[in-house]
């Protein structure tokens, strides 16, 4: 039987986050990918490229997993009306529910992340508490059938995460195998508890108000919903 997997696009998206897990679905046997966006226009990502889409969120068939990825896109997105109602409407008849990155934020705008475990990119991660969900600092994150990535590269080790438990290990194991995936990054810098302090605070400091807008836009959706402050 043929599994069905929505893949939802949308500007400013960062293209690493939808083409790394794309990468791997695209080789699972019997899966076939729609990627989902609310009209046909080419979509302009964070870098200024341009994806396309395959169909309109309107016209999508029945999902057996939902994914969003992430991007500087995502803190409008949480307050996207047909987005948010088309993940909380679809959520109930997918077998999984899905996000890399800030698309994490987009799941729990639409109330599907209360109660679960979940990561995102890690400058994101206090967002998360006003959606009712843990945050974990891991690359991937299995909770039931929640399944979230952290940021950005972290989108191909949680599609072959996905790939593992939808089709087995043995073709997990030869997908990342075909996409050569052996990382041996040239500096130890790809996290903050592996960076140098300074370092990490410099990055802070240059997505501080981005994370202050996610932060913003998440404190109203959570007050529009009546969903009580995190604990501080």
């Amino acid at each position: 039987m043929t599994t069905h997997i929505g893949m939802i696009i949308f500007p400013g998206m960062t293209a690493l986050d939808f083409g790394g897990p794309l990468e791997v679905f695209g080789r699972m046997p019997d899966t076939q990918v729609h990627v989902l966006a609310k009209s046909m226009d080419p979509v302009k990502t964070d870098l200024g490229f341009l994806q396309l889409p395959t169909l309109r969120l309107s016209e999508a068939p029945k999902l057996d997993l939902l994914f969003i990825g992430g991007g500087p896109g995502t803190t409008t997105l949480m307050e996207d009306a047909e987005v948010v109602d088309f993940l909380r409407t679809r959520a109930p008849d997918a077998r999984w529910i899905t996000s890399v990155c800030t698309g994490a934020l987009v799941l729990g705008a639409a109330g599907l992340l209360r109660g679960y475990r979940a990561s995102t990119h890690w400058a994101a991660m206090g967002v998360l508490p006003w959606f009712g969900a843990t945050a974990v600092e891991e690359r991937v994150v299995v909770d039931r059938n929640r399944i979230t990535g952290g940021g950005v590269t972290a989108g191909i080790d949680f599609g072959l995460v996905v790939a593992g438990i939808l089709r087995g290990e043995d073709v997990a194991r030869k997908t990342q195998l075909v996409l050569e995936y052996d990382p041996a990054p040239p500096f130890q810098s790809g996290s903050p508890r592996t960076a140098a302090p300074e370092l990490v605070q410099s990055v802070r400091d240059q997505l501080g108000a981005g994370t202050q807008a996610r932060l913003a836009t998440a404190e109203r959706v959570a007050t529009r919903n009546g969903w009580p402050r995190p604990a501080p």
